[in-house]
């Protein structure tokens, strides 16, 4: 990763899937919405792979198991095995077992995915705070997870149990809408103890340190559709990241993005591991890519040219990220995004 902040996305004349030898990809947004591939989706990832590509796949929801996603991407096209699988429910279960002795007692309110990962490292789930647990975890427990769950968890962090928490994403996206996430369910123990949680999910390093650790990666390359976990991520972890445009993130966000925030590249979606990456060009006169030149007037963004909206939205970047240096950009970009169709 580039040192200092980040004022525009970098070009590569590489394609991604060779400069880099293995992508840490996001799954709702990225790879699959709703259950079905997103379109090149799976062609992409297939060239990827047979070019050398190590595919690894990075979940901060912690309710299937590894087992249960890695058959679900190989039913939409993907051939995935479960070592190819990496969740927040693992990265949790490593950061209890630094801190509790092997064979101790662990109080889940969440899914099988929690209580997979902790076997794994040794330690026991159990049900109830009467069960002498040496730790609670909170993971995403699906949309029927009693509520008395919470007040289980509560009992325990009461009484100085330590807490844990898979993630803090409030929401979580459905083939009806957006959900209450596991950081709702989180908030729900913290408002009733006044306790805080150890947090493993991304953005925050356990999760980094999970992928490496199981993927060996050399040279990653996060690839996602959140700034606020994917890219956010892969900023404290010190790697380069692609964002995608087929998830939550839109125009107005990347444009507003602070340095935490900001991607190494940009593209449409997941062909852009296929190819190498436009430099954007320019300094605060006027900022090129492909066919437009983006400027940062007073109030608001202009963007002049034609040419793949892609590369008008890097060029809007790095006008708006220079002129942000630090902090977020308040110029209005709309009449800008409107031309590219964000």
């Amino acid at each position: 990763m580039s040192q200092g902040v980040r004022t525009r996305p970098e070009g590569s004349g590489q394609p991604l899937s060779e400069a880099y030898d293995t992508a840490l990809l996001d799954l709702d947004g990225v790879v699959y919405a709703g259950g079905s591939a997103i379109a090149h989706a799976v062609d992409s990832l297939a060239v990827a792979r047979s070019g050398g590509m190590r595919l690894a796949y990075v979940t901060n929801n912690a309710l299937r198991t590894p087992d249960t996603v890695a058959a679900h991407l190989t039913e939409l096209g993907i051939p995935t095995g479960a070592d190819d699988v990496i969740t927040s429910a693992q990265a949790v279960a490593r950061l209890i077992s630094e801190q509790v002795p092997a064979g101790a007692r662990v109080l889940v309110i969440g899914g099988e995915g929690l209580r997979v990962a902790l076997r794994e490292r040794g330690l026991v789930p159990v049900e109830s705070a009467d069960d002498d647990p040496a730790a609670v975890v909170q993971g995403y427990g699906g949309p029927d997870l009693p509520w008395g769950r919470f007040a289980e968890a509560s009992y325990a962090v009461r009484r100085g149990v330590p807490w844990f928490a898979s993630n803090t994403d409030l929401t979580i996206p459905s083939g009806r809408g957006i959900a209450p996430g596991n950081g709702a369910a989180v908030e729900v123990v913290r408002i009733a103890t006044g306790a805080e949680p150890q947090v493993a999910g991304k953005p925050l390093p356990p999760m980094h340190r999970e992928t490496i650790i199981r993927t060996g990666a050399k040279r990653p390359l996060v690839v996602g559709d959140r700034l606020d976990t994917d890219i956010e991520g892969a900023f404290n972890g010190e790697v380069d990241s692609l964002l995608v445009l087929t998830g939550v993130t839109d125009g107005a966000q990347l444009l507003a993005a602070p340095p935490q925030h900001r991607p190494t590249y940009v593209d449409a979606d997941l062909r852009g591991l296929l190819t190498g990456q436009p430099e954007v060009t320019g300094d605060g006169a006027g900022f090129r890519c492909g066919g437009w030149t983006a400027t940062a007037g007073a109030d608001r963004l202009e963007l002049t040219g034609d040419g793949e909206a892609p590369d008008g939205l890097r060029a809007l970047c790095a006008a708006a990220w220079t002129a942000a240096g630090e902090g977020s950009c308040t110029l209005d970009g709309g009449k800008a995004l409107a031309r590219l169709g964000l």
